[in-house]
Parts: structure tokens; C-alpha cells; sequence
């Protein structure tokens, strides 16, 4: 029996212990990995993740779609943090709206969840330029990203001294949910620069501290873990692979890229679907083999984070594109994030891919099997009628920004002039002499509209002549207007999303060549880059009279090796177009989702009560409706605004729908 003065020492002992856990606060909150096994709170702890990107939901959605994650079993989220929309001009910080992201990160703590942060400052996640701002494309010498280049080093310590500070306090040992932060983004299938990892790790360091778990992602290869892996730094390795792969030997190949015992088995993308290009079939993946794969992870005790388990929405100009084997095979992402995730872009969960996941997680992990989340209710509000407002042509003075608007002896590329999103219009004169000639832009980032204009015996003629895309011909056919002056050339260039994955992300936008008419290079160019701010005050413009034959022609755009005609119409011109339309809403309780249904449209961006709800292309497609969350609508009148670049549906109407409707265009 132990002594009374023993017994004293030993009650004392526990009643520290006690305080140390309780009283101390969050004294004894942990998260470290120890024996191949990630540990929280002294415990083993499996990750059961899913991506869920803060930046592509309506932060009113935010707490829906969290608990609909939540629902499915999860208990950790992982979200990327884009950089580009943080500081989208030098040193301007956006923390707030979309950008909030220590609200989001609060709030997956209020509902019991743990977060994994994905830093950057390269993120890929098909976001325009791998989520790097684009201004850093205009320094010059030109940056080399994701390297030691100084400049680029520089400017990353910049963006981290404003963001980590944010994300300290939020770190699960300092009392929120965050329990590990991923340095850079698959760095391995990009570089071997191990000096410039080395440099993210110290940095991070500095902000962070020393007990944070930080990570890297590489795929399951021995040259991406060799080239993207840096354990000499106590960063935890973490692999991806195909879905439907064995994970055990690339689970086997990941212990040899971390430090003993510190090879806590874990998919950081476990992929529940895949991303979708403009001209593509919609990406799907089967429900049953998913869970499946899934579960070969899960029930022998190994981690993994559902990529996506909400996609969501690349509103505005933000989607990204990729590249195949050179940057002119060009192919733009959706506006749709889908991603055939179990929870759907809308926030549905009712689909055979959520509940075959979710047995999946409850039966290997035990998990509580919560009820379902009723779907978030929609609308089809009809029918809505428009009316041509503005031709491009006619109000190009009210909506360029005279700040930004440029002359030059050559084009300029689109950041050069601080156009870092949308369009760009290029204006110079030529002479022209005989019957036809071919007009040269050899690199155009990423889609130039032509049009032709002089005046004819005293009347002012225009006349669209044709595409010059990036992924097809660089050369296109024009005609002589047989002017009494000088011929006016125009060229739109749509910034279609930069690339955000590969060897070519030094994306810059615009006309990046210089521009020849039969082999003569044009001289003296205007550059007008279009802002979108003011749509409200369209209506109110004083418009020029539209002039003569400037009426639909025939128009040809080839698509690769195909080819489609154009609506054609005595109803509208192929010049690019502004289009408004109004619905009313009763009230407050009639606010719904809904999705706005293209078909019949050609090519073009929209606007709902001046919130840009993306780009849409039907005449491409897949992806025919854009999803209109509800918080973007209001009670009473509501506005849609579309800027068409060739020409509408010849009913002048778009149809407010609950189906998002991914039908459109040719199938291949």
C-alpha cells in the first residue's frame, strides 16, 4: 500500500494531468503521425476527406454544402487556397465574399470537422492559371514560376506573409481545424527544383511553427514522389492515383519518400469523377466501381480525401484549360464544376454515386449513418424574353476602360495593358488592294473574332470576316470591301481561361505575335479592353444607329477537323451583342435555385443581377444551362444581361429550368 505522502504526490500528479487537458483549454489538442499512423489527440485518427473549394460556392451555400459533406461520412475537409483571388492586383488583399476563407475555415470547425489546407502557391485545380495571379505575367524578365527564380521567391513570401498569419491561429494545436497544410501541388510531375520546395518549407515554417503537419501531393509513381517529395524536411508525403488502381504497392512505394514511420497510407485525391473541356462528352464514373475502389482503402485502415466531394462552380472568368502536346492544343474547361461528384454542382445528394460512398464510409469506418439531406429546392421560372440592347460596335466607348486602353506600334498582350480577364479589342488600318487577302495571327491566346470596316461612297460599312482560334487555323480568308479609305480591322480576343496544369502555364492572353495581311505586318494598333461594370446603365446608353449591312452572313467557325454553321437570322448581326431580360419573383419564399438554358444561343457570357454566372457555349457544348444559385436572385424584378458574341436564339428568349442540362453540342 502506498504511503499517505506518496499517495499526495501521486493525486497531485493527476490533477496537473487533468488541468493540463481541460483547464490548459487546447493544451492537448494534437495531430502528428507516429507508427505509419496519423494520431489526434493521442489516438489513432483515419482521414475521411473530400474537397470541397470554398471559391466555388456562394459563401451563403457554404454551411449547406459542408453538412451535406458531413452527411456522407466525412470528417475532414481539404480546400485549395487560390492565390489570384486573394491579391487579383499587387498588394490589393480580397479576404472577404468568396474570399473569406477564415469564416469558411471557422465554420468547418463549428460543424465538427477538420480541415487539410492546400496552400499552394500553385494549385492547379483547373482554375485559371494553376491559381497564380496573372499579374505576375507581366514582370519582366519574365518569372520563372513554381522555381528558386528570386523575383517569383519574392513575391510568394509576400503573398504567404499576408495569408499564413490568417491560418496560424486556425492550426489545430493552437485550438481550430486545421491539421496539416499542403506545400505546393504535384510539383513532381512539373520539376525537380528541390531547393524551391526546401524554400516553401522554411517559409511556411516561419508562420506556422514546427508542429503542423505539412504535406506534399504527388502521383503514385517513383519519378513524380522522387522529384516532388522532400521527407529530409519532415514533410509528410502524400500520394493520388487512378481510381480503380490497386493502393497498396503505390502505398508501399509512398513509405519509401517519408521518413520512418511517418507513412500514414493516404489518397489526398481519391477521384470520385473528372473534369469535363468545352466539345467534350461530360465525364462520368460509375457509382459502384467508385465505392468500390474506395472501400479497398478504407477498410484495411487507410486514409483518403475525395476529389472532388463537391465541385461547384467556376463563376466568372475563373475556369482554367489544359494543354495536350503543344500550347495550341488548347482545351478550355467548363463553366460547370460538377465533376460527377456525389454531391452535385446544385447541392444534390440524391444520386446513386453519394449513397454507394456513403455505405461505403459507414461500413468500413463505422460512421453513424446520418439521414439524408432533403435536396435544395428549384425553380422553373419560364420563359424569359429579351431584347437586343447594344451592339459591341455601337457602345465600345462606354464599356472600354479609358485607364487601361492603349496604343502601340504592335499588339500588346492582354496583361501588359491590365485586361487580366474577358476580352481585348485590337483596332488598326490596312490598305486594301486586290480581291481577297489572308490575314496571319500566328499566336492568339485564345479566340479572335474578325470583322472588317471603311466607308463606301460616304456610307460606313462593317463586316464580319471570320474565327482565328488557337487551337485550329491561324490564317483566315478576307475579303476587299473596295473602300474609298483605308480598311478598319477589328479583332475581339477572348481570354478563354489560362492553363493551369503542365509545361506551358506561362499562359499570357491576347495577340501574343505580330499580325500580317499577305505577308505584310500591320503597324500602329489601338488596344480598347471591355470592362463589364456598369450593365445596369446598358439600357441608358445613348446607342448609334446601326448601320447598313451589318446583317447576318453566313458564318463558319471550325472546331478541329469539324465544322458548324451558325444560326443564321435577318433578327441579328454576327457582331457581338448585348441582350437584357427581366423576371419577376413574388417574394422572399419564392427565391429558388434555378439554371438558365442556352439552347439556341451560340457563344457568350452571363450576368444575373450583375453577378457573372460564367460562360456558356451550347453551340459547342456540353454543358447547355448555367446554375443560378438562389442567394444571386432577389424578390421583384430580376435582371439577366448576355453578351453574345455571334448571335441568340432567333426566339430572343432563354428558359429558366431546374435541370442543369449537359446535352448541348456535338458528341464525340
Amino acid at each position: 500500500m502506498a504511503s499517505g505522502g506518496t499517495f499526495h504526490n501521486l493525486l497531485l500528479a493527476l490533477l496537473c494531468l487533468a488541468l493540463t487537458s481541460s483547464v490548459g483549454g487546447e493544451a492537448a489538442r494534437r495531430f502528428w503521425i507516429e507508427n505509419d499512423t496519423f494520431m489526434k489527440d493521442g489516438a489513432p485518427f483515419q482521414i475521411v476527406g473530400g474537397d470541397v473549394h470554398y471559391f466555388r460556392i456562394v459563401p451563403e451555400y457554404w454551411k449547406d454544402r459542408l453538412l451535406r459533406a458531413k452527411a456522407l461520412g466525412l470528417n475532414t475537409i481539404q480546400t485549395y487556397v487560390p492565390w489570384n483571388l486573394h491579391e487579383p492586383e499587387p498588394q490589393r488583399w480580397e479576404f472577404k465574399g468568396f474570399a473569406d476563407i477564415e469564416s469558411y475555415l471557422r465554420l468547418a470547425q463549428e460543424l465538427d470537422m477538420l480541415v487539410m489546407l492546400r496552400v499552394g502557391p500553385y494549385i492547379c485545380g483547373e482554375w485559371d492559371l494553376g491559381g497564380f495571379p496573372p499579374w505576375l505575367l507581366t514582370l519582366e524578365p519574365a518569372l520563372k514560376l513554381r522555381s528558386s527564380d528570386s523575383t517569383y521567391l519574392s513575391l510568394v513570401e509576400r503573398w504567404w506573409g499576408a495569408l499564413l498569419p490568417k491560418v496560424a491561429p486556425l492550426l489545430y494545436n493552437n485550438g481550430g481545424p486545421v491539421i496539416m497544410v499542403q506545400i505546393e501541388n504535384e510539383f513532381g510531375s512539373f520539376g525537380d527544383d528541390k531547393n524551391y520546395l526546401h524554400y516553401l518549407v522554411q517559409l511556411a515554417r516561419r508562420y506556422l511553427g514546427n508542429n503542423i503537419v505539412l504535406y506534399t501531393t504527388d502521383g503514385g509513381a517513383m519519378g513524380n514522389l522522387k522529384n516532388g517529395s522532400i521527407p529530409q524536411d519532415d514533410v509528410f508525403a502524400a500520394v493520388d492515383f487512378e481510381t480503380g488502381s490497386n493502393p497498396w504497392p503505390i502505398f508501399r512505394l509512398q513509405k519509401k519518400y517519408n521518413l520512418p514511420g511517418k507513412s500514414a497510407p493516404l489518397s489526398s485525391e481519391f477521384y470520385t469523377g473528372w473534369l469535363t473541356h468545352w466539345g467534350e462528352s461530360i465525364a462520368t464514373t460509375d457509382a459502384t466501381s467508385t465505392a468500390k475502389a474506395l472501400k479497398t482503402i478504407l477498410c484495411r485502415n487507410a486514409s483518403a480525401v475525395l476529389y472532388m466531394a463537391h465541385g461547384g462552380t467556376n463563376f466568372g472568368f475563373y475556369n482554367g484549360a489544359n494543354t495536350g502536346q503543344d500550347e495550341s492544343d488548347y482545351k478550355a474547361d467548363l463553366t460547370s464544376y460538377d465533376y460527377d461528384a456525389p454531391i452535385k454542382e446544385h447541392g444534390d445528394v440524391h444520386n446513386s454515386k453519394y449513397k454507394a460512398l456513403r455505405r461505403v464510409i459507414h461500413e468500413c469506418t463505422g460512421s453513424p449513418l446520418h439521414p439524408l439531406p432533403a435536396d435544395i429546392e428549384k425553380a422553373n421560372y419560364g420563359l424569359v424574353k429579351l431584347q437586343k440592347v447594344a451592339s459591341l460596335f455601337d457602345i465600345i466607348d462606354n464599356i472600354s476602360d479609358p485607364l487601361k486602353g492603349a496604343v502601340s506600334e504592335h499588339p500588346l498582350y492582354m496583361e501588359q495593358i491590365g485586361q487580366m480577364f474577358g476580352f481585348l479589342l485590337y483596332m488598326s488600318e490596312y490598305e486594301g488592294k486586290v480581291s481577297s487577302s489572308v490575314l496571319s495571327i500566328p499566336k492568339v491566346h485564345d479566340r479572335a473574332q474578325v470583322f472588317l470596316s471603311c466607308s463606301t461612297d460616304g456610307v460606313r460599312n462593317r463586316r464580319y470576316a471570320g474565327v482565328i482560334e488557337r487551337w485550329s487555323s491561324k490564317t483566315l480568308e478576307i475579303p476587299n470591301l473596295r473602300c474609298s479609305s483605308n480598311t478598319s480591322l477589328y479583332i475581339l480576343v477572348e481570354n478563354m481561361g489560362r492553363v493551369n496544369y503542365g509545361p506551358y502555364i506561362f499562359d499570357r492572353k491576347g495577340i501574343l505575335s505580330p499580325i500580317q495581311i499577305d505577308g505584310i505586318t500591320l503597324r500602329h494598333w489601338k488596344m480598347c479592353p471591355l470592362t463589364f461594370n456598369s450593365l445596369d446603365n446598358l439600357p441608358k446608353l445613348q446607342l448609334i444607329t446601326q448601320m447598313p449591312n451589318a446583317r447576318a452572313s453566313k458564318v463558319s467557325i471550325v472546331h478541329g477537323h469539324s465544322e458548324k454553321k451558325l444560326q443564321e437570322s435577318s433578327f441579328y448581326s454576327n457582331e457581338p451583342e448585348f441582350y437584357e431580360g427581366h423576371f419577376h419573383i413574388d417574394s422572399e419564399s419564392e427565391i429558388k435555385d434555378t439554371f438558365i438554358s442556352f439552347r439556341g444561343w451560340n457563344k457568350g457570357v452571363a450576368f444575373v443581377n450583375n453577378f457573372n454566372i460564367g460562360r456558356f457555349w451550347p453551340a459547342r457544348g456540353p454543358q447547355c444551362a448555367l446554375y443560378v444559385p438562389a442567394p444571386i436572385l432577389r424578390p421583384g424584378d430580376n435582371t439577366i444581361v448576355i453578351f453574345e458574341l455571334h448571335g441568340p436564339n432567333p426566339e430572343l428568349t432563354v428558359n429558366l429550368v431546374t435541370d442543369p442540362d449537359f446535352t448541348c453540342g456535338p458528341r464525340q
